[in-house]
């Protein structure tokens, strides 16, 4: 049997799990390996085929050679006597958007699989190779997920995140072109500090309803400030008046 299954994920991070036996054994479909199993990975396969669930027990061995990763095994039935033999190679070649893993195997066997017509078995192969392939591109997902780090406040680097305390800021708010630049660009920076002080933990209600202070308080109408002179000098006159009509009311008593 000849078949090919597509990885979009690189050939060198393709043949970086395919070197590692318990990660392609991750992405075997059915496949419950053993806790204790060694070089040779030993465990339950199970197989669906033309209808039925066959269970085998048995170990597979993963070699490289020449660029090229060698899968072969053997089990034997978990409720009969039937065996099973398989030999699968897979060739890593770049193409387009990923990479490309060129197949080729046999499989043999007695008792419940050889029930089977070539056809059926040859289908149930190439779908579980299609399976293999989608298992180990999301092996891939994951170990890519993984290296991404996090700054502190949780945010990938690169994307933005936020802004270092130790550094300036020149967003919107402040620095170069800011806001406060845009409004106090027109006071002297020494009245622009005081104004600053003065606004700093008042509510938002004093800032909104409390007068202007400073310079910007209301210059008072020409009006009252001429009325409050008049009755400035006005008093004084009035006393004085009254005091001599007093006067002359008892000079005139005491000529009677």
């Amino acid at each position: 049997m000849e078949h090919e299954v597509f990885v979009p994920f690189p050939v060198g991070a393709v043949r970086r799990v395919l070197s590692d036996p318990a990660r392609v054994a991750r992405c075997v479909p059915g496949l419950q390996q053993d806790a204790s199993s060694g070089a040779a990975l030993t465990g339950r396969l199970r197989l669906r085929i033309g209808g039925s669930t066959i269970t085998y027990r048995g170990e597979m061995r993963l070699t490289e050679r020449d660029g090229s990763y060698e899968l072969s095994g053997e089990g034997t039935e978990a409720r009969g006597s039937g065996t099973v033999t398989l030999t699968l190679s897979a060739q890593p070649e770049e193409t387009p958007g990923g990479t490309r893993l060129s197949c080729t195997g046999t499989v043999g066997g007695a008792g419940r699989l050889a029930e089977f017509d070539a056809k059926t078995a040859e289908s149930v192969a190439r779908r579980l190779l299609d399976r293999f392939g989608a298992a180990l591109a999301e092996e891939l997902r994951e170990e890519e997920a993984a290296e991404v780090p996090l700054t502190p406040s949780g945010a990938q680097e690169g994307d933005g995140g936020t802004a270092d305390e130790d550094e300036p800021f020149d967003g919107p708010l402040g620095g170069p072109g800011g806001f406060e630049d845009d409004v106090l660009d027109d006071e002297p920076p020494a009245e622009a500090a005081h104004a600053r002080r003065t606004m700093i933990g008042r509510s938002a209600e004093e800032v909104d309803h409390a007068p202007p202070r400073g310079r910007y308080a209301p210059v008072p109408a020409p009006e009252a400030a001429t009325g409050t002179a008049v009755l400035r000098w006005a008093a004084p006159a009035a006393a004085i008046a009254l005091a001599g009509a007093v006067v002359v009311t008892r000079a005139f008593r005491r000529r009677r």
